[in-house]
């Protein structure tokens, strides 16, 4: 069977229970469920801690910073005008993709079978 690595990360991004992607996997914002409200998948496993705010930190500081530099470069803005462009823009970059890097990671985790996550992995071995 072919590994289908990249459908388990995009049900995970999207919010999706990696396994059959049709329960949720988030049952608040950034709070993983302790299981698929689907298919009973156990979740409560993931270890994802800082590193989807890492990431996404990273992200957005790739994204803004550069276009920030260029606007200040060609055309010196003062400074409440940086403000009110670059905090709303980093505001909403960072809460739009804070919760589809966690369920990506998640996703990862799952489908790679770490952490508690390796009987799954086992059983879909078995399965496959």
């Amino acid at each position: 069977m072919a590994d289908k690595g990249g459908v388990y990360l995009l049900r995970g991004m999207l919010g999706r229970c990696p396994a059959c992607g049709e329960g949720k996997l988030f049952r608040a914002f950034v709070k993983v469920a302790d299981r698929c409200s689907a298919c009973g998948e156990d979740l409560h496993h993931h270890r994802a801690d800082d590193f989807p705010a890492y990431l996404t930190i990273f992200l957005v500081g790739h994204l803004v910073v550069p276009i920030a530099m260029y606007v200040e470069i060609a055309y010196q803005p003062s400074y409440w005008l940086h403000a009110a462009l670059w905090a709303p823009m980093v505001i909403a970059l960072s809460v739009g993709l804070l919760q589809p890097i966690k369920g990506t990671i998640v996703a990862l985790q799952w489908h790679m079978g770490m952490h508690g996550f390796a009987a799954a992995k086992q059983a879909r071995a078995e399965y496959c």
